[in-house]
């Protein structure tokens, strides 16, 4: 036994720009790492002024609160004896860093900058930030006179340093860093670094969540040491919703973990570990012993304080976790980690996302156009999911949870006890009918509705649509229809949109008005219920229901969705789901024909959900033009021709170029799959194209006649040489007919006629 330390790492739900709220969580998160016995608190990235203040940070006054917070936390009584670090933008030299600030009793140890941007995905860090690039080099960095007044000090280390205490030595990456090829932990490990500090923005994706747990094991188990690595949860005022998941990582092992989706503010990880443990592990590592005998040394900033106890026996070491992700309690008391499927994980983060939304829009719920199909269905599932969160945490005495639910109810005695009630006071529902509707579907949103307990009206909008039309008719003295009446695609087309654009336009109605109704104060949000696989598509009327204020599926598939609500439906015995993902998706825009579906989603769009899952996976994951995609899927589609995947390919790029301008006004959505088209921040490319896509098209096009003609000589190859012989003997028994009689008469193919040719000449030579 040795020495040990209890550190702690901080998951925290910030805000862009709430420096007031932020300061808050931070101080409370450094009061419970206290109480729990750490002696080192770190906690997420740029936690002071919140990671997506975006283009805030090129405003002094960012950098102006960011410091003045800071003086808080130097004179305030709760950040006394613990070594803390925090996140906040540092101008330097007329250079704005991304930066840790390390700090011990009321004095700045040292001011780290980040060294590795980030700059795929949703980041875009160098528009705001430079990275430092003078490794283990240090300058004076000459403080504002409102930290010297605290501290006394007029200048500190910046730079790329390390801390070193009596016992152990610190050091820092900050987020980025540990995904790097050369990450910063190798060099430090080499130099005697033994506890390692990640404050971390790492947002939520479907099925990443592995990705953090492998690369803090991986670096531990290489270098040894202790990996520290605290993350932000929440909305944070934008389309991400960072996921926690903070942990502790001892000698490649978890030694504990936070949880990756909850409603609460502030929470503290904490792990107590043995000193000699990393000692050992390292020294026994001759390969490593041997490189860092020979490695290069950090400045150290050295602090007279010690991270153990004087006991040595005061706390033992924690156990390693036996697995990955959020943490549970086993029935023997001991915790383990598990992984969340994609289907959990599309119950909880957009959950997670849609309260932070609601309880900081001030808004008193959610309305949502529900038509009795996969997607709205889906988006009135989460909301039901949130209800259920909520439940959990206030019957666990969360009071910030309490205090803002009773807040967007309008009612201070407020307790919501069942999800259902909850979901009845927060969520109204309408189907939204026209002559086009079917009884079935709007049967199917009704039994949805009562039995996750949202408000549910039935509205019917054919007067509207009639009023809207007489405008048009009066003017014009024309009447369109539809394809089925007679009508020309443009006129079928138009008629589509006027219904859904009118849905929007009442669905705001309702939402501004529905609470007024029910006797309460405020407005409800209009939730949209797009895919992203139709907005891919450009599947979608621009300005339509899919036009809201927020979409928590507008980042998910169509058939993650379908998954999704098949473990929703087993979860909370919701039958209602049964009949919903059993009907074929459509649009309902088009008239019955004897009162059944003539329209169908996949039929419209001209290719299955399933396909433009891949295409979105090849055009943005993959980097893939029109002629590699077909290359790509030439190979992948063996049930398909060449020329068949060629006019797939093909038909997909035009309908994307063509659609691409709407994507420009897509609703904010919660950010889940890798292949999003949101222009926003996540697919930066032009929204005005040639749809003809000449040269690209041109170039598939010679790659099928290649391969068709490499087909054609291999098939002939492929040809017996005992079915030569045959074609042989037939064509001399004929030889009295003319060439064409030959060809014409005894080939059924292009490749039979071929042949026979041949065969006629060998003949003819005897």
């Amino acid at each position: 036994m040795g020495r040990t330390v209890t550190v702690a790492v901080c998951t925290l739900n910030q805000w862009a720009m709430d420096f007031d709220g932020n300061c808050r969580r931070i101080l409370q998160s450094i009061q419970e790492a206290k109480d729990a016995g750490a002696t080192y608190r770190s906690g997420p990235e740029l936690e002071i002024c919140g990671y997506s203040c975006e283009d805030h940070f090129y405003e002094s006054d960012t950098l102006l609160h960011s410091w003045e917070v800071l003086a808080g936390l130097l004179k305030s009584s709760i950040c006394e004896d613990i070594l803390i670090d925090i996140g906040m933008p540092v101008m330097h030299k007329n250079v704005t860093y991304n930066c840790r600030v390390a700090f011990l009793n009321r004095r700045i140890l040292l001011i780290r900058p980040k060294m590795r941007l980030c700059e795929d995905g949703n980041y875009r860090e160098s528009r705001w930030f430079s990275p430092w690039t003078k490794e283990r080099m240090v300058e004076d960095y000459f403080l504002p006179r409102m930290i010297s007044q605290v501290t006394g000090q007029t200048v500190v280390p910046f730079g790329d340093a390390v801390i070193a205490t009596r016992d152990t030595c610190v050091g820092f990456e900050i987020c980025e860093e540990l995904w790097h090829p050369a990450s910063n932990h190798i060099p430090m490990s080499l130099d005697g670094v033994e506890i390692i500090a990640n404050g971390s923005g790492s947002y939520f994706e479907l099925r990443k969540a592995y990705v953090t747990v492998d690369l803090v094991k991986s670096a531990t188990f290489k270098a040894g040491g202790c990996y520290m690595f605290s993350n932000l949860r929440g909305c944070d005022g934008g389309r991400l919703y960072f996921n926690g998941g903070s942990s502790i990582t001892l000698n490649g092992n978890i030694l504990n973990r936070g949880k990756q989706f909850a409603l609460e503010d502030v929470e503290v990880t904490v792990a107590t570990f043995d000193l000699e443990d990393i000692r050992n592990y390292r020294n026994s590592i001759r390969s490593r012993s041997h490189a860092a005998a020979a490695s290069e040394s950090y400045p150290r900033v050295k602090v007279d304080f010690a991270l153990t106890p004087e006991n040595l026996m005061s706390n033992p070491p924690d156990r390693p976790l036996d697995g990955v992700q959020d943490v549970y309690g086993d029935d023997d008391g001991q915790s383990r980690l598990i992984y969340h499927t994609a289907e959990e994980e599309i119950a909880m983060a957009p959950a997670c996302w849609l309260w932070d939304y609601l309880r900081r829009s001030c808004q008193g719920g959610f309305f949502l156009p529900l038509s009795g199909g996969v997607d709205s269905s889906s988006s009135a599932c989460i909301v039901y999911s949130m209800c259920e969160m909520i439940v959990e945490s206030v019957n666990k005495r969360d009071i910030q949870v309490l205090a803002d639910i009773r807040k967007i109810v309008g009612d201070c005695e407020y307790v919501p006890v069942d999800p259902k009630q909850l979901c009845n006071t927060i969520l109204v529902t309408c189907y939204m009918e026209t002559e086009n509707s079917s009884a079935e579907t709007k049967a199917r949103a009704a039994e949805l509705a009562n039995q996750i307990g949202s408000y549910h009206h039935g509205v019917v909008i054919d007067t509207a649509i009639s009023a809207i039309l007489g405008i048009f008719q009066q003017v014009t003295k024309l009447t369109p229809r539809f394809k089925v009446q007679g009508g020309s695609p443009r006129e079928n087309l138009a008629l589509q949109n006027v219904q859904a654009r009118l849905r929007m336009v009442i669905a705001y109605l309702f939402a501004q008005l529905m609470l007024w109704v029910r006797g309460r104060p405020g407005g409800l949000l209009v939730l949209g219920s797009g895919n992203v696989d139709e907005a891919l598509r450009g599947y979608l009327t621009k300005y339509d229901c899919s036009s809201a204020d927020i979409n928590p599926i507008g980042g998910i598939a169509k058939n993650d969705l379908k998954k999704f609500l098949l473990y929703f439906r087993r979860k909370h015995g919701i039958s209602a789901l049964s009949s919903i993902l059993e009907a074929p998706p459509t649009a309902e825009l088009e008239p019955l024909q004897a009162g059944q579906l003539a329209q169908l989603d996949e039929v419209d769009m001209g290719m299955t959900y399933k396909e433009l899952s891949i295409f979105g996976r090849l055009r943005k994951q993959n980097c893939s033009g029109p002629f590699t995609m077909f290359c790509r899927l030439v190979h992948m589609w063996d049930h398909c021709t060449p020329k068949e995947v060629a006019d797939k390919v093909k038909h997909f790029y035009r309908c994307y170029a063509i659609n691409r301008h709407k994507m420009t006004i897509l609703t904010p959505s919660c950010h889940a799959e890798t292949y999003s088209p949101d222009d926003n921040r996540f697919d930066h490319r032009p929204f005005l194209y040639n749809h003809n896509w000449k040269w690209q098209f041109t170039a598939i096009d010679k790659q099928v006649r290649i391969m068709r003609k490499k087909v054609y000589l291999a098939s002939s190859s492929k040809i017996s040489e005992c079915e030569r012989k045959r074609c042989a003997a037939e064509v001399t028994s004929r030889l009295h007919h003319t060439c064409e009689n030959v060809i014409h008469c005894g080939a059924r193919s292009h490749i039979q006629r071929k042949v026979w040719r041949v065969a006629r000449k060998m003949a003819c030579k005897g």
